[in-house]
């Protein structure tokens, strides 16, 4: 027998046989929603408060919810509207609830398929109109009382790419309609979102905000633990992994995503080498993974410009690591632009390119003062530069970055 094909059939029998780790591995993933969610047991009740009204067929505000990156903004969110859901049809209610990715999306087309799909309304997958795909949602919106609540998490990602005219057509549909109604329920992990929206978007949106807190140390311990306990058997974990994990996330932003992956990818681990328990030894292990893999791939999506904005930071790093300005950013943007030969983009573009980069965790901005010359904000990579350098060195095109030494050095010496 063939020692390849014998070695695949042990790791599949293997598998079959079940794990001595884990007891649901789906309990511990990110994306996973709980029976209960701790510690946003405030920011529950006001947004369930906030769409009740629509159990009585009552229009309710629009919601917008913010927060950093493992907060729990749509963990809460799919948590109350899948109990708005239940309660609905007890008790005979005309809701329905659409959730859409904008990010996976990517297009207002499919984003809009997505919520046509929600109504019975079929679109196909491409080639029609923009313009088509509205008037077969209103049309649907027009034949039947229904108040649908349409939820966009990371609705600035096609804010961003594509502009507002998606907000803008959902905020004004209202207008046309008369059995039926739609609210929006926005998640965002850019609490400046709305300076990129037009002043008339904004007029219509009336919207009630949640702004989500990172989590610290001790709650993220809660959230870990009751996850372990319906994620593992018992004795899977050796002490202190769980307080690792949970020290780690708090350090990142409060990031229960972050945490949760860490416990996933160490138990996975130590699953693959029979080891047992899961140890401290194990988490840090799966950190250096999570941490090469998570840049490597948000790398590799990003687009040239953004690339370049990070690739200037990584250049100033090496040559002054109390952060970069502003100023060095874009005049070494500028110098790597006229290498590769691309067309700068200006000042004011690129303040917001590191603006999102510092939202995805890849850079760190902040302002700091320089006592009586007043403050400035410096900039340094969130992440190691040993990852950035090994993900430059994957890009053809960007290689040439990886030992750039840029013109103006003598102002940063």
């Amino acid at each position: 027998m063939d020692l390849r094909k014998d070695a695949l059939e042990n790791v599949f029998d293997g598998f079959l046989r079940g794990s001595s780790v884990f007891r649901n591995r789906e309990a511990i993933r990110y994306d996973y929603v709980p029976e209960s969610l701790p510690h946003r047991e405030e920011h529950i009740r006001y947004l369930a408060e906030t769409l009740a009204p629509a159990l009585k067929g009552t229009p309710c505000s629009n919601v917008f919810i913010y927060g950093n990156t493992g907060t729990g903004k749509t963990a809460v969110a799919k948590f109350v509207l899948n109990k708005l859901s239940e309660k609905a049809n007890d008790v005979g209610s005309s809701v329905k609830v659409c959730f859409a990715n904008c990010r996976l999306a990517g297009t207002e087309y499919r984003i809009l398929s997505n919520v046509c799909s929600t109504l019975d309304v079929k679109v196909p997958f491409t080639g029609l109109a923009l313009g088509e795909v509205f008037d077969r949602f209103r049309g649907a919106l027009e034949s039947e009382e229904v108040l649908l609540i349409v939820a966009l998490d990371e609705v600035d990602a096609i804010v961003r790419e594509r502009g507002d005219f998606l907000l803008y057509e959902l905020t004004r549909v209202n207008e046309s309609l008369r059995g039926s109604k739609v609210t929006i329920l926005g998640i965002s992990n850019d609490l400046r979102f709305k300076e990129l929206l037009d002043p008339r978007v904004l007029s219509t949106l009336s919207e009630e905000e949640i702004v989500f807190k990172p989590y610290n140390a001790a709650e993220l311990h809660d959230i870990l633990r009751e996850r372990a306990e319906v994620a593992f058997q018992e004795g899977a974990l050796a002490d202190g992994v769980v307080e690792l994990c949970a020290a780690i996330g708090a350090a990142e932003h409060g990031d229960a995503r972050r945490a949760l992956d860490l416990l996933r990818v160490a138990a996975e681990l130590a699953e693959r080498k029979g080891d047992r328990p899961v140890s401290e030894d194990h988490v840090r292990q799966a950190q250096r993974r999570i941490e090469h893999d998570r840049v490597a791939e948000a790398l590799g999506s990003l687009p040239t410009h953004s690339k370049m904005v990070l690739s200037s930071v990584f250049v100033l790093q090496r040559l002054n690591t109390q952060g970069a300005t502003t100023g060095d950013i874009y005049d070494v943007y500028c110098e790597l632009c006229g290498e590769l030969g691309v067309s700068p983009l200006t000042r004011r573009r690129i303040s917001g390119l590191t603006s999102e980069l510092d939202v995805m965790g890849l850079l760190d901005s902040r302002v700091v003062s320089l006592g009586r010359h007043g403050r400035t904000r410096r900039t340094s990579l969130a992440v190691p530069r040993g990852v950035v350098r090994e993900s430059l060195l994957t890009d053809e095109r960007l290689r040439v970055i990886v030992n750039y030494n840029p013109r103006h050095l003598a102002t940063l010496e």
